[in-house]
């Protein structure tokens, strides 16, 4: 009998437990949890790295294996911090422009399709093929079937067997609700990959067509661009926020410790992105330390949530010169006066939160 009332005096008390445990408590340890939730760079292997966000998924796209890719793979993840099984959703043909050095591939989603820009040639090194093509989504899914839609006028050469003018890095966007691209090219075909490279920009009529000629817009002609074995400007990537349009581009050599982040401004984005002089240029606005070697060729997404802005981008894995590079996340910023603050590259191996919501 006195275990009974014992018991029964016990029931309440339990299901408070209970109660609390379900919608008090728990709520306040998800939080605490959420806040104590950590990465560490670097999060994966490779270069160049692009991710686009859609649909509560990160899709990140990239060339299979080191500079003489042949296939192009987009992974899918919930998380910015944690990337996905890649898929390989292309690979070049046997023969051809396009056959061999796939480069830098980046993922885009206009009108209920996924188009993959690259860059690619039918030999090298020496690297003085490269053309750059685009590939169409034949349904809504990134990781589905492509079809090669062909070569882009990055610039016109009949003399050359492809038409075109060297070019690689090519990056879309609107811009006052036209669509343009902009990419890294030379001024004219050459014989010797020891080129320097400008930045270019065109208005395309479809996301498969460069309508305009080209516009050049930059060149390595500031101190920080220059002083290595090879100026250049590549790996251009729109950046926009509040009517605001940026172009951030990588200077000096990728193989280099000196690889860096730049930065192009639209000047008054009512005026023509193709006016050459309505573009100004600002830099280096990320740039390695002694503990983070050649930072360079960036893509840009927001935390889950959407409060929170992160520059993904690769390092070097040594300052031996060559192409053993890394992915790494970082958390950026916004000046007040509207330029983004991408603060200093965080040393590998450090816990970092992750992204906002994730």
């Amino acid at each position: 009998m006195m275990n009974n009332k014992k018991n029964s005096f016990r029931t309440p008390i339990l299901w408070c437990l209970l109660f609390f445990s379900l919608y008090g408590l728990n709520d306040g340890n998800a939080q605490l949890n959420q806040n104590q939730l950590k990465f560490k760079n670097p999060i994966g292997n490779g270069a160049d790295p692009w991710v686009i966000k859609h649909n509560g998924y990160y899709y990140v796209c990239q060339s299979n294996g080191d500079i003489n890719s042949k296939g192009i793979s987009v992974s899918k993840s919930n998380k910015l911090s944690q990337l996905g099984k890649p898929v390989t959703v292309w690979n070049t043909p046997a023969a051809g422009w396009n056959s061999s050095q796939v480069w830098a591939p980046e993922l885009h989603y206009f009108n209920k399709k996924w188009y993959i820009y690259y860059a690619a040639g039918k030999a090298g090194p020496p690297y003085i093929h490269q053309r750059s093509g685009v590939l169409e989504s034949v349904t809504d899914d990134p990781q589905g079937e492509y079809v090669d839609k062909g070569i882009l006028n990055t610039g016109v050469d009949a003399g050359n067997e492809t038409g075109m003018i060297w070019a690689i890095d090519v990056n879309v966007g609107h811009i006052a609700g036209k669509l343009y691209a902009v990419w890294s090219g030379w001024e004219q075909n050459a014989t010797t990959d020891k080129t320097s490279q400008h930045l270019y920009i065109a208005e395309m009529s479809n996301p498969w067509t460069i309508s305009s000629a080209r516009v050049k817009i930059s060149s390595p002609d500031q101190p920080w661009e220059t002083g290595g074995p090879l100026d250049l400007n590549e790996g251009p990537q729109f950046l926009m926020r509040n009517d605001q349009v940026f172009i951030i581009y990588s200077t000096r050599e990728s193989w280099t410790p000196e690889y860096r982040l730049a930065q192009l401004k639209l000047k008054d984005p009512s005026k023509s992105p193709l006016d050459a002089a309505n573009w100004e240029k600002r830099g280096p606005v990320f740039q390695g330390t002694a503990k983070v070697l050649g930072t360079g060729h960036a893509s840009f997404t927001q935390s889950p949530d959407g409060k929170e802005w992160w520059v993904f981008y690769h390092t070097k894995k040594s300052s031996t010169p060559g192409w053993a590079r890394d992915l790494r996340l970082q958390k950026f910023t916004w000046r007040t006066d509207g330029n983004p603050d991408f603060g200093i590259p965080i040393p590998a191996g450090v816990s970092l939160p992750v992204p906002s919501g994730e």
